[in-house]
């Protein structure tokens, strides 16, 4: 998961993709979201997070469940992209909101987010640009622990969503960046993957130190 932003985040280069989800305003319910449960979030070094996700061979009742906790549990992080391993489930599914802020309104008002929640099932990346977008990049299953990733700036995706309908699509900026993110955890890949040894392992101590002392 990518931890949602405090500032325009992921939209501009070298920002940091983390925290706060107040103010959000509520989109259109979706068909599927009618029986949600915040599931648990796996944490690094938990060895599940290493496990190469399985594609999806069937839309059903079970997966739309799954999706429908995912979103939830994405909200209540709060986050904008997760991976279905993160919270045990190795398959190919990821859902993501970017949340984006509407215009502010008057001094002192609180923010608000637009939701606008999409499915990727199976996805697939094509096309990576050879320009690419530098981020400082977070994920509740590395807590609390941020870094600079490159990534390519934009791309062309293909998914399908929850009606087995096929997508494709050129992606670009905040989203083309939590898509690459989110498709990582597919193939058991964390963000600090794309560190140095030194830096990975220094993130690393610190999540055990923090777990010790919790």
């Amino acid at each position: 998961m990518i931890r949602k932003a405090t500032r325009s985040s992921c939209g501009n280069p070298r920002q940091r993709v983390e925290t706060g989800g107040r103010g959000l305003k509520p989109a259109a319910p979706l068909p599927y979201l009618h029986s949600m449960a915040i599931r648990p979030i796996l944490e690094a070094p938990d060895p599940r997070l290493r496990v190469i996700s399985k594609s999806v061979e069937t839309i059903d009742d079970d997966l739309r469940t799954l999706v429908a906790d995912m979103f939830e549990t994405m909200y209540d992080a709060p986050g904008i992209g997760l991976a279905a391993i993160q919270v045990g489930e190795p398959l190919r599914v990821l859902v993501i909101d970017l949340q984006e802020q509407e215009e502010p309104g008057e001094e002192g008002e609180e923010p608000k987010y637009i939701r606008d929640p999409r499915v990727f099932i199976n996805p697939e990346i094509l096309d990576p640009s050879t320009d690419v977008n530098r981020y400082n990049e977070g994920c509740l299953s590395v807590p609390d622990q941020y870094a600079e990733v490159d990534r390519p700036a934009s791309c062309r995706a293909r998914w399908m969503d929850l009606d087995g309908n096929t997508h494709e699509e050129a992606i670009e900026g905040m989203l083309a960046t939590c898509l690459q993110h989110e498709m990582d955890h597919l193939e058991g890949i964390l963000f600090i993957d794309h560190l140095s040894r030194l830096k990975r392992d220094m993130i690393l101590r610190k999540l055990a130190k923090l777990k010790k002392a919790a």
